[in-house]
């Protein structure tokens, strides 16, 4: 069974502050966003980690026992928020705003607010800072993925010894399509799940290369301040233009 990562724990903060800034608009962070794509692959890292240790063990996954974990780590949050949001919303918006506010909530609460932030403004368009929920559109990518996964590994679980090829190959097939389509549409780039699985699967290998391998992860601080440094880099130099994703 996997231990609990302290570490792990403390790299997600590292992601997600570069993006609460980022949203602040406090200069020298162009690329803080890029906490959101660092986070996604500690998310395959982690989940990956779960559900191949636990087919290795037992040779299944039960997707009941999992999907109930990650109901009751996200949920209670999740409902807080939108209880939040309904509240204050009914108190000070205007009845349009409020409807659609209410399409974010509903489209959020089936993990499927990605795909109706892509139909509607960039996530960088100005029009975008007033959707409440706009943040919620990594969280359904994330659900989506929890969807993906478990039943990838389940169908190929016969030829286990294969697995890693064939995550390495949809990944692939994932960052190709990323860099083709971001110059074409970067809205369907940045929010689809298809375009955005490479970097969960980034996370997923690495996680089944440690497990295969035995590592403990406790290796030379060197690559730790070498990771770090690579991150900086992305968030202090990257910006929202046609390259990002892809």
């Amino acid at each position: 069974m996997q231990s609990y990562r302290r570490e792990i724990d403390g790299l997600r903060a590292v992601a997600i502050l570069p993006v609460l800034l980022f949203h602040f608009e406090i200069p020298g962070l162009s690329g803080g966003f890029v906490g959101v794509d660092i986070f996604f692959v500690i998310s395959g890292f982690l989940i990956g980690g779960i559900l191949w240790d636990e087919l290795s063990r037992t040779g299944r996954i039960d997707l009941i026992r999992f999907y109930q974990r990650r109901i009751r780590r996200l949920a209670p949050v999740y409902f807080a928020v939108i209880t939040a949001c309904l509240i204050v919303g009914w108190a000070i918006m205007l009845p349009f705003d409020f409807r659609a506010l209410g399409k974010e909530i509903i489209s959020s609460s089936v993990y499927l607010s990605n795909v109706y932030f892509f139909t509607q403004a960039g996530y960088f368009d100005s029009v975008a800072k007033e959707k409440i929920l706009l943040h919620t559109w990594s969280l359904s990518i994330e659900e989506q993925f929890y969807i993906f996964l478990p039943l990838v590994l389940i169908v190929l679980a016969s030829v286990r010894r294969w697995l890693p090829m064939v995550l390495c190959l949809l990944g692939l097939g994932s960052l190709v399509a990323c860099i083709v389509l971001t110059p074409i549409s970067q809205t369907a780039a940045f929010y689809l799940f298809p375009l955005r699985a490479w970097e969960l699967l980034a996370g997923v290998l690495l996680a089944i290369m440690g497990h295969k391998r035995g590592l403990s992860w406790d290796l030379h601080p060197l690559l730790s301040w070498v990771g770090l440094a690579l991150m900086a880099v992305g968030i202090l130099t990257l910006d929202a233009d046609q390259r990002f994703p892809g």
